[in-house]
């Protein structure tokens, strides 16, 4: 009886800390949550902090995967980040929930394991914990909005357009932008309210060829609508474009300079500098709503933030090897059509990660003591399957001639050297005829 006593005990203590209660969470809570959630589930947990608020308070970044503590070559890294602007509640809530749902499925619903199996998945559920316990519950007020020093973090990013440099960023920008360059990150989302739209790159734009018909258009744009679309026509309601009737939004997304440009945003600045496409999701009218709408926000949202994980398998992924099979640093893989401001390069692993709609497409890639090398794939979609299409690239040495050999040579450089041989004859036998006088 004493037995039964205490496995039913603890039965009910696991269920209490695998069923998040729907409402709002402080900080503390946040922090003791995680905390439980990766020591209960340790398997395909990992919880870990990548740095500190103004007011010292940690920002904690939970990793879902089957390889929870480490990279894998050809594991995609993913990541959502939430309440950015403090009195921005929803995504954290929505974030808070998404965890609850990934650790109840994984090993028994068959898509979350699957999910978990081939990416891995990072929650960052609040960027601006002190601007949340500053907040107050007030639909449209900024009380909250921005971090302790008063700094709007979406406008504190250095920005490729407007020429803002990597200096007087705020420590929570600091972290991410450490962040980015630790991890390769392949897709990411950031979670904001006042609205109910999928907004993607570019915010921002300087007047050059990017912008078009009033959009500041990338080289990926349609990647970025395809992103945008999926989460809008999973999300409940988000694809009808005019949720909140203030805007309407056309399918329920936007580009986002075309909605109001802005300079310095975390979209742009994953885009540009970390090679990681990443959307912008407005999840609710009003910024702080009451906790009696929490659930059907989050039934609103579920299937979407499920659907929006799946998309990093669009596309190609693989390693660039260098002539001797070893993996590259630093190739730069290129998609012929696509000029990307900053050119996507090979980590540590050689690896490289490029979202892609289904289709043909003609990739250089290239690195320093090699022949550039043209490939032309057929990509299909990956997503039904969970991965990406694997292909790696294998490159030549550049062939360096030895001396003497003229087989190598340029038709202008044996030309030249043919020329200088003429020349040398032609003054010998000037010299041998002025001494026969």
């Amino acid at each position: 009886m004493v037995l039964f006593t205490l496995v039913w005990t603890l039965q009910m203590l696991l269920s209490f800390i695998q069923c998040l209660e729907l409402r709002y969470h402080n900080s503390v809570e946040v922090e003791k949550y995680l905390t439980e959630i990766s020591q209960n589930y340790s398997d395909f947990t990992h919880l870990y902090s990548i740095g500190k608020s103004v007011e010292g308070r940690d920002l904690w970044v939970l990793v879902l995967s089957k390889y929870p503590k480490e990279h894998r070559i050809g594991i995609p890294e993913f990541k959502y980040v939430g309440n950015m602007h403090g009195n921005e509640v929803v995504g954290r809530v929505m974030l808070l929930q998404l965890i609850d749902y990934l650790t109840q499925g994984y090993g028994s619903d068959s898509f979350v394991t699957r999910l978990l199996t081939s990416v891995r998945v990072h929650i960052l559920p609040s960027m601006n914990p002190d601007g949340f316990e500053a907040s107050e519950r007030d639909c449209y007020n900024t009380v909250g909005r921005y971090n302790k020093n008063g700094q709007d973090l979406n406008r504190n990013f250095p920005d490729a357009f407007s020429g803002n440099e990597e200096q007087g960023q705020e420590v929570e920008v600091q972290a991410v932008m450490k962040w980015l360059k630790t991890e390769m990150f392949v897709l990411s989302a950031n979670l904001h309210g006042g609205a109910v739209v999928a907004s993607y790159p570019y915010d921002n734009s300087n007047g050059g060829s990017e912008l078009q018909n009033d959009a500041s258009v990338s080289p990926d744009n349609d990647v970025f609508v395809h992103l945008a679309k999926t989460y809008s026509i999973s999300h409940a309601r988000m694809f009808y474009g005019n949720v909140c009737n203030d805007v309407n939004f056309p399918l329920g997304f936007t580009n986002g300079f075309y909605w109001y440009a802005l300079a310095g945003g975390m979209q742009d600045y994953n885009y540009l500098w970390g090679w990681c496409l990443e959307i912008t999701l407005e999840l609710s009218c009003c910024k702080f709503p009451p906790e009696s709408e929490l659930r059907g926000l989050w039934e609103d949202n579920r299937a979407a933030l499920l659907a929006y994980i799946k998309q990093v398998h669009l596309g190609v992924k693989g390693q660039v090897l260098d002539a001797n099979g070893t993996p590259a640093l630093n190739a730069e893989v290129k998609v012929m059509g696509r000029n990307n401001l900053t050119p996507y390069r090979t980590n540590m692993n050689g690896e490289y990660y490029r979202l892609l709609l289904p289709g043909k497409y003609t990739f250089r890639v290239s690195l320093a003591g090699h022949e550039p090398l043209t490939e032309t794939l057929s990509i299909p979609n990956g997503t039904e399957q969970f991965s990406a299409l694997t292909h790696n690239f294998q490159l030549r040495a550049l062939e360096t001639p030895s001396s003497g050999s003229q087989s190598s040579a340029s038709p202008e450089l044996k030309q030249y050297r043919y020329s200088c041989t003429m020349l040398v004859a032609q003054l010998i036998l000037l010299a041998c005829l002025l001494c026969s006088f």
